[in-house]
């Protein structure tokens, strides 16, 4: 596949065993109202991986569902704001509205003194 960009797919599911979800039926997390939606919130609210779940739908573009607490709409939300925010030279991202750092001002040389 010469030429071709690949794009890297997060595939780590080991945390999924502690989800609350795992027992419960896909339907309340693939809800067809705004009432779905509110039910399955309430599962993932106390769950212990609800940040890695909703890392997992971020990074591999799930576009249906309750991932993590966050509906459809919001992981559109959240994915969109976060290629808007400008990444710094090491890598960190700068907040939304934050300035970007400027180098330090060269510090001036040490002229003679006339007396």
């Amino acid at each position: 596949m010469e030429g071709e960009a690949l794009t890297e797919v997060n595939l780590d599911t080991s945390w999924m065993v502690q989800g609350r979800c795992r027992d419960l039926p896909p339907e309340i997390f693939f809800p067809s109202d705004g009432v779905g939606v509110e039910v399955a919130r309430r599962y993932c609210a106390e769950c212990p991986v609800k940040a890695p779940c909703l890392e997992y739908a971020l990074e591999n573009h799930i576009e249906h569902g309750v991932w993590g607490g966050a509906s459809e709409r919001e992981r559109r939300r959240i994915a969109r704001s976060r290629k808007s925010i400008p990444v710094r030279s090491a890598g960190a991202p700068v907040p939304n509205g934050a300035a970007e750092p400027r180098p330090a001002a060269p510090t001036p040389s040490k002229l003679p003194v006339r007396h």
